[in-house]
């Protein structure tokens, strides 16, 4: 006899608020703390990353000798769960700084030209985790389930926005955009194999 274990659903936006909610129980938040705004920054959370966003929201605070948990400390733990903490120290030359730069910005222009169905929340150059060297999220407009071929199409050209706008500035392209084509490559793997 097997004893199966039920798979659970990530939460929606408004599990995702109660969540938060249930965690942020014993941690002083700030007057100017909105969750339902960490909610919907957080699509695709798990109860545990949510329980963690928390966590390190409380020990940014207390590293800055904070009475309380205020909104940039949130934001910054969205950040460091999705993608790590910061890496300043990691010795990067003007040079690439620029790179860095072009490629999210044309993550930015062509994400906010073709892809409605998200908006640009937040743009950064500043290394992050093992590998990334700059970052761009979105944000969904509304919490949706399903997506049609249309906005997978552009979330793919958006995907690509970096490295176009590296090889149109610079005339060549690095290696920068290799986990924007790992992302790429998923997506239009799951439309052909998963979606038909």
């Amino acid at each position: 006899q097997t004893c199966a274990l039920p798979i659970l659903d990530r939460p929606d936006l408004g599990g995702r608020e109660a969540i938060l909610r249930v965690h942020a129980k014993n941690v002083k938040l700030a007057d100017g703390v909105d969750l339902a705004v960490i909610a919907r920054r957080t699509p695709g959370f798990s109860g545990a990353d949510l329980a963690n966003l928390i966590n390190e929201a409380a020990l940014l605070a207390a590293r800055r000798n904070k009475k309380s948990v205020e909104m940039p400390e949130l934001e910054e733990a969205i950040d460091r769960v999705m993608a790590g903490p910061e890496r300043r120290t990691r010795g990067i030359s003007d040079e690439e700084k620029k790179i860095v730069a072009f490629h999210e910005s044309g993550h930015t222009i062509v994400g906010k030209m073709v892809d409605k169905s998200h908006s640009v929340h937040k743009v950064s150059i500043i290394p992050r985790g093992h590998a990334a060297l700059g970052a761009t999220w979105y944000l969904p407009n509304e919490e949706k389930f399903l997506a049609s071929k249309s906005e997978l199409l552009n979330r793919i050209t958006a995907l690509l926005g970096g490295r176009t706008a590296e090889e149109l500035t610079f005339g060549d392209v690095t290696t920068g955009a290799g986990d924007d084509l790992n992302r790429a490559t998923e997506i239009a793997r799951a439309m052909i194999c998963e979606y038909g």
